[in-house]
């Protein structure tokens, strides 16, 4: 993982709201409105926190057509694994963009 996405990855679970989508959505996905009542949320609030979920590659999200004809939207966790230490982290700082802008 190079140290953009680590970085994105990092950011977005450092939210205890996003977090908790992470973890209502482990081995399942479920549509966006019942996901909001499940977590107690809004779904403007539930829309920005995926956004930066999805940015850092940590969910995805799918439009289905319901029989109704109405738009429905699907979210589910993302496979992933983060495996952090020194070492990890050092490997992943000179693939930071920042970084290397800053040179």
């Amino acid at each position: 993982m190079n140290g953009d996405r680590l970085l994105a990855a990092l950011s977005a679970l450092g939210n205890p709201q996003r977090m908790r989508i992470v973890a209502t959505l482990a081995g399942r996905r479920q549509y966006v409105s019942q996901l909001a009542r499940e977590l107690g949320i809004s779904r403007p609030l539930l829309h920005m926190h995926l956004q930066r979920l999805e940015a850092a590659d940590l969910v995805t999200a799918d439009l289905e057509i319901s029989d109704s004809g109405k738009a429905v939207k699907y979210v589910e966790a993302a496979p992933f694994a983060l495996h952090l230490t020194p070492e990890t982290i050092a490997r992943a700082i000179p693939t930071l963009t920042e970084q290397k802008e800053q040179k």
